[in-house]
């Protein structure tokens, strides 16, 4: 972080932030709640903003940190379900996203805010061919599987074959038109996730989670490392209702 601008009534209410960001050395501006809104890109900012380096890093980075477990988006425009699929990849415990093709800019606002902070917590990278980058994550020995609707094998049928175990890289496609046949080509496996009741398609975001933590699910009961979540409500530290680390919102980016 290179700078905080905090309005009077949010550093009021984040004091505690507010102070800990000045003891790192980053400078704070205090601002009126019309700037605010000027440099803010919501319709109601929270009254804090940052100015942060960019975070990408170049796909060998990625690749040697031995990944059990990826992300290729393959041309996703939506910036709100290309930031939830990176805030959900975190969740799962992936070791990266890459934003490949003709994708979103992951430094998108939109992208930025629907990750809610997993942005600095994974490896991003970005601005990469899709074929560059699924060549280069099976050859560090991931396997490649590919989301697809239409596809004839159903996530059940891999997760029973035990294949979910593997080493992944999750391959995702455009919101609207999914993966072209050349993409769907550079897979080990095209993978419908089942749809039981009437609804036609799941969206990305949607579909991205279920495959994420198939594959994490399979890859943590391999190692001998499934166990029940904690339940930490209510336990020290912890509030009862936490749906981020500034209460109901996000830092607007």
């Amino acid at each position: 972080m290179r700078d905080l601008f905090v309005s009077a009534d949010a550093g009021s209410r984040h004091r505690d932030l507010v102070e800990a960001v000045r003891r790192s050395g980053t400078p704070v501006h205090e601002v009126s709640g019309e700037l605010m809104a000027e440099l803010a890109q919501t319709v109601t900012p929270q009254g804090l903003l940052a100015i942060c380096e960019f975070v990408d890093v170049p796909l060998a980075e990625l690749i040697s940190a031995g990944p059990r477990l990826a992300v290729v988006l393959a041309n996703a425009r939506d910036p709100g379900n290309a930031g939830t699929v990176l805030r959900t990849a975190d969740a799962a415990g992936a070791a990266g996203v890459v934003f490949a093709g003709a994708s979103v800019d992951p430094y998108n606002s939109k992208c930025v805010r629907s990750s809610a902070g997993s942005l600095f917590h994974l490896r991003l990278v970005a601005g990469v061919p899709v074929a560059d980058a699924v060549t280069a994550l099976r050859g560090a020995g991931l396997a490649v599987l590919a989301a697809d609707g239409n596809a004839r094998c159903r996530l059940d049928d891999i997760d029973r074959a035990g294949q979910l175990r593997a080493p992944t890289v999750w391959l995702f496609g455009n919101e609207a038109w999914g993966l072209p046949a050349e993409l769907r080509a550079l897979a080990d496996e095209c993978v419908a996730v089942p749809i039981y009741g009437q609804a036609e398609s799941l969206n990305l975001a949607a579909a991205a989670a279920i495959c994420l933590y198939a594959s994490a699910r399979a890859q943590h009961a391999a190692a001998g490392e499934a166990q029940e979540p904690p339940d930490i409500a209510g336990a020290p530290g912890v509030p009862l209702s936490h749906p981020d680390a500034l209460g109901s919102g996000h830092v607007a980016l």
